[in-house]
């Protein structure tokens, strides 16, 4: 249920982080583009400009180099003097690319005619001014001297003056519209990027108030989770302790129907069967003068030996009547030399008494006999060590064997052995660690509470590393 409430929360966590990413990508666009826009538009105002300064300069120039060169031919006439020359030398020479410059500005405006004309005013100026120092040169005083006196040439620099006045006044006045352009650009880019920048603030306040509330969310569902893991782990608990409970339970009734079995085939079948033993032997004294029936008799006391040692060896399987009568040392020491007359392995025995209850002995028993039961199967081994004793207030069993190992982690399901000898010795309150590598033999540790002190709770000592 937790799970089923928390995918809508993820849905609309991650559908916020799209629209959060999609809105500071899209505000991010915004104010580049607002930014782009007023750079250039002040660009291309500030580029007017610079040309409309250049115009304006052009102009200036113009009349400078006209002023100048009349009044070095003024000084020229006066004295003879070829150095007053110079100005009118310099307008001759920047005069042309400077009205060409002039041209081209004007050439596709409404002011292309009025630059023409200063130009052409201006050439005929220039032009007046060279005749005059050619007439000077020459020694044709009353020619020169009629051209100064005439207006022309005052008509000419006037004409030239009006008309750069003029485009002066004209380009001042688009310096100052370009000059309006680009504050009204900054303007416009500053208004742009304050809207934006609020805006974003009033979106980035948004999404915080959002993501807050999502972040609330995710903690409430944390803390239902954390809930709901409790309770599964109670639930976990809980039936762990029933299976355990269930475990021992099961394992008592076993252990308590091998143990009327026993018992069953001891008293009933053992009764049976020594009883048909006596019949036998006291049939074989009445008729040995008849030597087939004799050996019949024989052969039948013989299977009746037989008969009994099998009952006695289930028995003994069922419920080693060692273990109840001589304890828990004797009745392993019989079950090891059992195990190497069988298997001609060499066993070696460490065993310490130490005290232990009934339920302890008979666990520690079989999981001795389940422990020799696969080393016999599966180790190939040639030698198994088994030590019973104390070892910090536990009771300790190790069964070492110097077989092929195996890797406990690789062990599929199936292998119900040792298994179930684990639950019984948790459901007893101890450990069970099987230990072992691929070429290193296995070891089988068993720990469980000593039991002469049952109201100290004992701590489990740390596992086998």
């Amino acid at each position: 249920m937790v799970l089923r409430r928390l995918d809508p929360l993820l849905t609309r966590a991650s559908r916020h982080r799209g629209l959060a990413v999609l809105g500071a990508a899209l505000a991010a666009a915004a104010v580049m583009g607002v930014s782009e826009a007023a750079f250039w538009g002040a660009e291309k105002a500030l580029a007017q400009s610079r040309a409309r300064h250049l115009a304006r300069d052009d102009g200036l120039r113009l009349r400078s180099l006209l002023t100048a060169a009349e009044t070095a031919q003024r000084g020229f006439l006066l004295t003879g003097r070829e150095d007053y020359l110079a100005p009118v030398q310099l307008a001759e020479r920047e005069l042309p690319g400077l009205l060409q410059r002039l041209h081209g500005q004007y050439e596709s405006s409404d002011w292309a005619a009025l630059a023409a004309d200063a130009s052409r005013r201006a050439n005929e100026k220039l032009s007046e001014l060279q005749l005059v120092i050619k007439l000077y040169r020459e020694g044709n005083t009353p020619g020169w001297q009629a051209l100064v006196e005439s207006d022309i040439g005052r008509e000419k620099m006037q004409a030239v003056r009006d008309a750069v006045g003029q485009l002066e006044r004209h380009e001042l006045r688009q310096i100052a519209q370009e000059r309006e352009a680009v504050n009204r650009s900054l303007t416009y880019g500053r208004l742009g990027v304050h809207v934006l920048t609020v805006l974003s603030l009033a979106g980035l306040a948004v999404f915080l108030w959002r993501n807050e509330a999502l972040h609330r969310a995710r903690r409430e569902h944390a803390e239902e989770l954390a809930q709901e893991r409790d309770r599964l782990d109670g639930e976990v608990a809980r039936r762990t302790a029933e299976l355990t409970e269930l475990a021992r339970h099961l394992q008592t009734v076993r252990e308590d129907e091998r143990a009327h079995l026993a018992r069953e085939l001891h008293d009933e079948l053992g009764a049976l069967l020594t009883a048909a033993k006596l019949d036998v032997a006291r049939i074989r004294r009445q008729a040995k003068a008849v030597p087939d029936i004799d050996e019949r008799l024989r052969h039948m006391s013989a299977l009746l030996d037989q008969g009994i040692a099998l009952k006695r060896r289930i028995i003994e399987d069922l419920r080693p009547s060692a273990l109840s009568n001589l304890g828990l040392i004797p009745a392993l020491e019989i079950l090891a030399t059992e195990f190497a007359q069988r298997s001609g392995l060499q066993l070696k025995l460490e065993l310490a008494d130490v005290p232990t209850d009934d339920a302890d002995r008979l666990a520690l028993y079989r999981l001795v006999q389940e422990a020799l039961t696969n080393i016999l199967r599966h180790a190939k081994a040639t030698q198994v060590r088994v030590s019973l004793g104390d070892a910090d207030g536990w009771l300790q069993l190790q069964i070492r064997d110097d077989g092929q190992g195996f890797n406990p982690e690789a062990v599929g399901t199936g292998h119900h052995g040792l298994l179930g000898m684990r639950y019984r010795i948790e459901s007893l309150g101890g450990t069970l660690q099987l230990l072992s590598a691929p070429g290193r033999g296995t070891l089988v540790l068993a720990q469980l509470p000593r039991r002469q002190a049952p109201a100290e709770a004992a701590e489990p000592p740390a596992p086998l590393v």
